[in-house]
């Protein structure tokens, strides 16, 4: 017997075994290139190549919840425990986009992208182009706040062109990134950055008729597992765990009977919207996500222009302040106003003016402040010109293009886009790009009185230090009054900028507000009170307008999206009773059904099949045990069902007493790839590990009856007709060390990853000729 299996050829070439510096926790193949990402028990997630060469090493700072790639394996998704979801450029791991559209740990990641191209009515290939960058340069990125280390604004701000690609999605197909969260809600994200959707399970019903009797269920207690999109968008499978109740007429909860434990179950959501309305909603995400790229990089401007303003400010009021203070103590009852204006005036020079100018402010003085506030000034405007306004004038523009969606009702009300709430954030938008001009003249007029004032001061200690003064500029006398009265403890410039000074209202006089008026009549702003408002003010208008435009669309997706079917499948122990390290080995995957993809007719969901498997629960039941489900069809069950039949099979195998699985996973061409370990004979504690592929579809499947679902858990009904798993007769391959999950499989590169005792990593190679192997080991 030992003769035999030493000369049989072992399958699965083992390419290499490395050390892994702690114990992995996530691992994911990328779909396109040779890279592996993990995610070990301290939280950071490196990214191997396939020759284990290490690229980057990151930290999020926070715990990492789930891990997925971008379907192009450009970026890489990942969940963290505070609900927040960040992206990483596949080069070099930096931060492309933070999100945060959960409130909870991020249990579950999944990004799909459409796998068929948008056609016109004439057959050609529909491609959506951005016609901005026809009117326009390049997108300007946020200026860098002082201090501020990179990403911590949720953006990155170097100049690398991989931000400007993750945000330019009309170079990609249509794709949605989908999240779910340990509370039960599921969020979808156009493109990774656009928040399109979000549903919480708890809030689904689900009608069904059987027997004739039409029945609404819902889920308590829930929380979700995995999340799967199918490869045309049309639905989501969701494995969540739960307690299924009966919604009554009174919206009263009653259990079900046979139903009154915590279960796992699988829900069938129809996102539909997604697929019919993939070029609307390509379109409106292109504009509506670079707004808010744009919206963020003026916010972050204002906030480094008020910065650095306050700044410079503090400066001179230090310095100025002790003014006051010689005034008091020289016991001269006046203001620093007035006993500049007296000098001005040319009366004679008071004690404290004079100790004031010459020795505490002095010559060097006045041109170090003077040289503080112009260089602040100065950035202000480079701020404005270079940042600001092109980001204000673009949103514009694009607001614009939204706003020219918007009127085709006929094609886009359906997803939410709303004229009036659409044309209110285009008028907000040209609000701002007036107040941006409208700063540019108060800040020049400002920097200019400034200069005067300090020009006047170099003057002033000139004469009485009794030092020739020929060589100084001139100022102008009317404009010191004028600083002297409106800007020596007034700051415009400030109010105009800081958030917190929003409520500042601008005085304006009659006759202009008259004009304003009069304006309205030639398709003027609307809005004729927006010039008594702030910078900051109508910042903050422009986007509260935008969220409720935004809000609209996010809004009538999330209705859209309804749950047509569900499927009990086993109990599980209560959230009381579980024990925290319980693990459910669970994997969902889509393949093409080669015996309906060549008859035209069939539409793209029918031509492709869902695979569910799962390790079932040893506590489930009491007469199963060491089994593992396969259940297929489940998302075709939806539509057959309203013909009057059921599509759905299921298989339960039974794996060899002596052998435990710790994690599976679904590959290419219907296989599944196992991972088990096994007690050997060399001691009680001695355990070896297993890695096995066996061809899913050809199980011995059986029919399930959907009458009896709802009164019996699916897999209760499989009990009669158990498979038992061979793995002798499977391609399967002994590994020397016990084995964890997680086990990576990348099925474009035919390669699996497993994770072994001492911290390695053991990659193995699932598509050799094996007429050509001879592997030893």
């Amino acid at each position: 017997m030992e003769t035999e299996e030493s000369c049989r050829v072992v399958p699965f070439q083992l390419q290499f075994d490395k050390p892994l510096p702690s114990h992995v926790t996530m691992a994911e193949w990328n779909p396109e290139k040779d890279l592996l990402a993990l995610v070990t028990h301290d939280s950071k997630i490196l990214l191997h190549r396939f020759n284990w060469q290490r690229l980057w090493t990151i930290s999020p700072g926070k715990s990492i919840t789930s891990l997925c790639w971008r379907p192009d394996g450009k970026a890489i998704a990942v969940g963290l425990d505070d609900g927040t979801l960040s992206l990483h450029d596949v080069e070099n791991g930096k931060l492309l986009r933070s999100l945060k559209s959960h409130c909870s740990a991020i249990i579950c990641l999944n990004w799909e992208e459409d796998n068929h191209l948008v056609r016109d009515d004439c057959g050609h290939t529909s491609k959506y182009e951005d016609r901005t960058s026809r009117f326009f340069p390049p997108a300007p990125k946020a200026p860098r706040m002082p201090g501020l280390v990179s990403g911590d604004n949720g953006f990155m701000d170097d100049g690398e062109e991989s931000f400007q690609e993750l945000s330019n999605s009309s170079l990609q197909r249509f794709n949605i990134l989908c999240s779910g969260d340990k509370d039960g809600n599921i969020c979808f994200s156009i493109f990774g950055i656009f928040p399109i959707s979000k549903i919480n399970i708890y809030d689904l019903t689900f009608p069904l008729s059987r027997e004739g009797a039409e029945t609404t269920y819902k889920l308590l207690n829930a929380s979700i597992h995995k999340v799967a999109l199918s490869k045309d968008l049309c639905r989501l499978i969701v494995m969540c765990s739960g307690d299924l109740v009966v919604v009554g007429d009174e919206l009263k909860d009653v259990h079900l009977a046979g139903h009154n434990e915590h279960g796992l179950h699988c829900l069938a959501l129809n996102t539909s919207i997604f697929c019919d309305r993939k070029n609307e909603l390509h379109q409106v995400a292109q504009q509506a996500s670079s707004i808010e790229d744009l919206t963020e990089v003026v916010r972050t401007s204002l906030s480094v222009m008020c910065r650095q303003w306050s700044d410079a400010m503090h400066t001179f009021q230090e310095k100025f302040s002790s003014l006051s203070t010689l005034i008091i103590d020289h016991g001269i009852d006046s203001s620093p106003q007035e006993e500049f204006l007296s000098l001005l005036g040319g009366a004679r020079t008071s004690p404290p003016v004079h100790q004031f100018l010459v020795n505490t402010l002095s010559e060097v003085g006045v041109k170090r402040i003077s040289k503080v506030i112009c260089g602040a000034g100065k950035e202000l405007q480079s701020i404005v010109l270079d940042h600001l306004q092109p980001a204000a004038e673009v949103i514009g523009f694009r607001m614009g293009e939204l706003r020219g969606l918007s009127r085709w009702r006929a094609r886009y009300h359906g997803i939410g886009l709303d004229e009036s709430l659409v044309n209110n954030a285009t008028e907000k938008a040209g609000m701002l790009l007036v107040q941006v001009e409208r700063f540019m003249r108060i800040l020049s007029s400002v920097l200019q009185q400034y200069a005067n004032f300090f020009n006047w001061l170099l003057k002033c200690i000139k004469l009485l230090m009794s030092e020739p003064s020929d060589q100084l500029l001139p100022y102008n006398s009317e404009l010191i009054v004028i600083f002297l009265k409106f800007l020596y403890e007034q700051d415009p410039v400030k109010q105009l900028l800081e958030i917190s000074d929003a409520d500042y209202d601008i005085e304006i006089d009659v006759e202009t507000m008259q004009r304003i008026r009069e304006l309205v009549q030639f398709g003027g702003f609307s809005d004729t009170e927006y010039l008594r408002r702030t910078l900051a003010k109508e910042f903050q208008q422009m986007e509260i307008s935008f969220r409720e435009a935004f809000e609209m669309p996010f809004i009538t997706v999330s209705r859209k999206i309804l749950c047509e079917d569900f499927l009990p499948l086993c109990p599980l122990p209560s959230l009381s009773k579980a024990p925290s390290s319980m693990r459910i080995p669970t994997s969902v995957s889509y393949y093409e059904d080669s015996s309906k993809a060549s008859l035209s007719h069939y539409t793209c969901q029918q031509q492709y099949i869902d695979y569910v498997s799962l390790q079932v629960p040893d506590e489930s039941f009491s007469d199963i045990a060491n089994c593992i489900c396969i259940v297929r069809g489940f998302m075709h069950d939806s539509h057959c069902l309203k013909n009057g039949y059921s599509s759905l099979e299921a298989v339960l195998l039974y794996i060899p007493a002596d052998y435990q699985c710790v994690d599976l996973s679904l590959y290419k061409d219907s296989q599944i790839v196992m991972l088990l370990n096994r007690a050997t004979k060399r001691s009680e504690s001695a355990v070896d590990g297993c890695m096995m592929i066996m061809h899913a579809s050809d199980l011995p499947y059986v029919s399930i009856s959907r009458s009896a679902c709802t009164d019996n858990w699916t897999l209760q009904e499989l009990k009669d007709s158990v498979a038992h798993l061979n793995i002798g007769d499977e391609k399967a391959r002994t590994i020397p060390h016990s084995v964890a999950a997680p086990l990576a499989v990348s099925a474009s590169r035919g390669v699996a990853c497993v994770f072994a005792a001492r911290k390695r990593a053991l990659v193995y190679i699932l598509e050799e000729d094996e007429d050509e192997v001879s592997d030893a080991e």
